[in-house]
């Protein structure tokens, strides 16, 4: 049984960071950032801090959203 709770587990962490990288990617996107698949070191402190930011800025509007929605 743990056996298969555990294969359960990866195919939901693997789900998970399929959509962080897409997310990722289109929040990058949206800041003008190019990135690629796999390592990006070459981007500087600002570029990777504005692809963070983006995503932070896009999860607490979805959550204020949420919320509105409850309302």
């Amino acid at each position: 049984m743990a056996s298969n709770n555990n294969s359960s587990n990866q195919i939901l962490n693997t789900s998970a960071r399929d959509a962080m990288n897409r997310f990722k990617m289109e929040s990058a996107g949206e800041v003008g950032v190019n990135l690629k698949q796999g390592y990006n070191g070459d981007l500087t402190s600002r570029q990777a801090g504005s692809v963070g930011g983006q995503m932070v800025k896009k999860m607490i509007q979805s959550y204020e959203n949420g919320l509105a929605g409850q309302g």
